[in-house]
């Protein structure tokens, strides 16, 4: 079939959720490529205070399964928009109206809660665009467009700052254009089924297992986003353009890798994924904290940057955990609800991680902050060991006679 066919062919929905996942990559890709140094040049900060701030900017995600019950009125896909547009507003005020660390901790909060609310709900959608058994292909492909995107956003910040004389102010209000343009998309597509509140207050027993690969989930992807950046831009000494080089490099792996690994989750399941995923996180862990202090300057340094490529792709595996609630879930309306608890429980440790992570690095040295992302690691190899996806019931099959 030729490109113009295939196109054709595509869902009007999956055509305008595979746009907003585009739209919102660039979006989000801009803003993570010019954080780290906006932090580091505005208000100087110290590791400490670097963490402390992971409270105000990790605390949506503890309040997202509360404020997604309080806005049940809305379908997913207009919770969606909402929460881009809450993420638009937030990036501008950052931007142009940070006229203090306080106020800037305000204006990070907005932008968060819209970033938070919009994570199960991508995984969700996403899944509901899927054909049996393709979930995880589906999925993939998604990521993949997300990860094109981020080359784009995160090429545009190197070409901005190196060459066309960009402002940190030019960077987020590339950001909000690009989240703007994603919630409008969103609001195009046709609602869908809305969730009673009380769907989204209650756990489930049966699905602890899930609730524990969130929580470890949590504390590895903390010191990802927290203190991985952090050993770069200061223990390393990198201006705005490395982390913007890094996440494009990422972005052109991804486009490869995504479906890649949606394909593996597909066929080898969800088990081994997250078990390989944990093993690989052992070998980063080590190398964020120990390069500096075995390897030459310029080696550690390539090595470190190898360490940051090889997370951001582990980050994807997430969908993983998606897929997993997906195929254990009792009824197809507890998916969202359930990816929306958690995120919640996700962050309650992501937060206390990012605040225990800043007291280790100042007082014992960052090394010790990956050796935490070691124990964590090898916690999570043994939660996922104990992975069991229920067979499925055979539709055509009756039920015996009493």
């Amino acid at each position: 079939m030729n490109p113009v066919a295939r196109w054709g062919s595509i869902p009007r929905e999956l055509k305008l959720f595979a746009a907003a996942s585009l739209m919102m990559g660039m979006a989000y890709s801009i803003y993570d490529s010019t954080f780290n140094n906006f932090l580091d040049f505005r208000f100087d900060l110290t590791g400490f205070q670097r963490s402390f701030l992971e409270f105000p900017r990790e605390l949506p995600g503890f309040l997202v399964v509360f404020v997604s019950a309080a806005l049940w009125f809305l379908c997913s896909r207009r919770l969606s928009a909402a929460s881009l547009l809450m993420s638009a507003a937030g990036a501008l005020l950052i931007g142009f109206a940070s006229a203090s660390y306080g106020i800037m901790v305000l204006f990070l909060f907005i932008y968060s809660m819209g970033q938070h609310l919009m994570m199960p709900l991508a995984s969700t959608i996403g899944m509901e665009l899927a054909r049996e058994g393709q979930t995880g292909r589906r999925l993939g492909q998604l990521n993949a467009i997300r990860n094109f995107a981020a080359i784009l956003g995160s090429f545009l910040v190197v070409l901005g700052f190196r060459f066309l004389g960009f402002r940190f102010e030019h960077s987020f209000a590339l950001a909000a254009l690009g989240l703007g343009a994603a919630a409008a998309l969103m609001l195009a597509m046709k609602r869908d089924e809305v969730r009673p509140p009380r769907t989204f207050l209650r756990l489930h027993r049966e699905y602890c297992l899930f609730y524990l690969l969130n929580v470890l989930s949590g504390s590895r992807k903390q010191i990802f986003i927290t203190f991985a950046p952090w050993v770069i831009v200061t223990i390393f000494n990198q201006p705005t353009e490395t982390l913007a080089t890094l996440f494009t490099i990422g972005g052109v792996i991804g486009i490869l890798f995504q479906p890649f690994l949606g394909r593996a989750i597909d066929r080898f399941g969800e088990k081994k994924i997250l078990q390989a995923e944990a093993v690989l996180l052992v070998f980063v862990c080590l190398g964020y904290g120990f390069a500096k202090s075995i390897l030459a300057e310029q080696t550690a340094l390539v090595l470190i940057f190898a360490c940051f490529l090889l997370d951001q792709m582990l980050f994807s595996v997430g969908m993983a955990r998606s897929m997993y609630m997906k195929k254990i879930a009792k009824e197809d309306a507890d998916v969202q609800p359930a990816l929306t608890a958690g995120v919640t429980i996700d962050h309650i440790f992501s937060i206390s991680i990012a605040l225990i992570g800043g007291v280790i690095w100042n007082r014992f040295g960052f090394q010790y902050v990956f050796l935490a992302g070691v124990v964590i690691a090898v916690l999570n190899f043994l939660a996922a060991s104990r992975i069991r996806i229920p067979a499925k019931k055979d539709p055509s099959e009756k039920e015996p006679l009493p």
